[in-house]
């Protein structure tokens, strides 16, 4: 009986001294420090002009195309140009066989000397009949029939000399010429064969190439809104000045700016986009026709527009942008914003920013709406140096 008193005393013992500690320890945790703030890169924001820039898909097209066909009927018996080559306007592409037609000058020529004979007599014969009509020994009639007579020889004469110049012409056609000058492509013709002034016979066909024309594409929402923007004066644009780069299709930047010409009057009703056309220059060959290009097109300033680095926006499960702005006591705002368009690696906020507010660009892991936080200045250019130096040390 004592050896169960004294357990009993024992066990009750111990069960107030688990009573304590679990009394100490809420206090215990009471007294722990909270977790500090994190620290976060934030950029302030501030109201600039910034360009409005489009990049739209585009083909490269000749600024001229000219076909060679021949002017004359005959047998070609010469390809003088090498395919592929560079031609001048006015080089000698191909050569017609010139008999045929050096027969029809020496013919006309000799049309010409006997309509120049009659000529001659006809001319005689009228001043005779006036020396005549002077002794009044002839009559008026024969003196009319003779400057009739000289008219008509006058004509013939006339009609002899276009004879002649025709010929002249049909055997100077006989070398066909380049009508631009350009680069020209494979022969579709080959010696022997018979081409007709009348036909379709295409002979060869010439491009030039420098400069080129870039035909591109954009939607008229866009330059309706662009538009509208201009009218309101959110946006100016600087007449003749619409700078114009291209993208080629590995994505690098082709060297050389180009200039917009036009914008088509009219829209496409089976794809709604209005055609646009710029020409580049191309010295060194490397926009040929057909290339698929992108085509970067400023298409005027846009006035106090706000910009953030691509990093500062998120997205929502829903895929709309917002960002995380540092308000009133350096507490977190998750704010939805407006992303406009892509300015190299920066957003453009169109709404839900102002100028002057902290939005953050580093330092996400550990924040949430609501949190405190310790901001100061984003350094892109030090992010990148320390990344580099990371890289360089794995």
């Amino acid at each position: 009986m004592k050896i169960n008193r004294i357990a009993y005393l024992v066990t009750f013992a111990g069960l107030l001294a688990l009573g304590s500690c679990s009394e100490d320890k809420p206090q215990q945790n009471a007294g722990a420090p909270a977790f500090p703030p994190s620290a976060v890169a934030v950029i302030i924001t501030k109201a600039e002009a910034l360009p409005i820039m489009n990049e739209l898909p585009g083909r490269i097209a000749p600024t001229r195309i000219a076909e060679v066909r021949p002017r004359i009927s005959g047998i070609i018996v010469s390809r003088v140009f090498e395919q592929g080559s560079v031609v001048k306007a006015g080089d000698v592409l191909y050569q017609i066989d010139p008999a045929p037609f050096k027969v029809q000058v020496a013919s006309a020529e000799a049309t010409l000397r006997r309509a120049r004979a009659v000529q001659l007599q006809a001319r005689q014969a009228v001043d005779r009949q006036q020396e005549l009509k002077k002794s009044n020994i002839t009559s008026d009639q024969n003196v009319d029939n003779a400057v009739a007579t000289l008219a008509i020889a006058d004509a013939d004469v006339a009609s002899a000399e276009a004879g002649l110049a025709s010929a002249k012409l049909n055997l100077q056609y006989a070398s066909v010429t380049a009508p631009i000058s350009g680069r020209i492509g494979r022969a579709l013709i080959t010696e022997g064969a018979l081409v007709s002034a009348s036909g379709s016979d295409n002979l060869a066909t010439i491009q030039q190439l420098d400069p080129v024309y870039a035909d591109f594409t954009q939607p008229a929402a866009d330059l309706i809104r662009l538009r509208k923007a201009l009218e309101s004066g959110g946006m100016i644009v600087t007449p003749g000045e619409a700078r114009v780069r291209l993208l080629m299709d590995d994505g690098t930047r082709y060297q050389h700016t180009g200039r917009l010409l036009f914008s088509e009057a009219t829209v496409d009703t089976t794809t709604g986009q209005v055609i646009l056309r710029g020409e580049f220059p191309n010295p060194d060959g490397d926009l040929l026709p057909g290339m698929y290009v992108r085509v970067e097109i400023e298409q005027g300033v846009e006035k106090n527009a706000i910009a953030v680095p691509q990093q500062a926006v998120q997205r929502d499960s829903s895929g709309k942008a917002q960002v995380y702005v540092v308000g009133k006591e350096d507490v977190v705002e998750l704010r939805p914003v407006g992303a406009g368009r892509v300015l190299g690696n920066r957003w453009v906020i169109s709404s839900g920013l102002k100028e002057g507010e902290k939005v953050i660009v580093e330092g996400f892991q550990k924040i949430r709406p609501g949190a405190k936080v310790v901001p100061s200045d984003w350094k892109p250019a030090a992010a990148d140096k320390s990344a580099d130096q990371s890289t360089t040390a794995k």
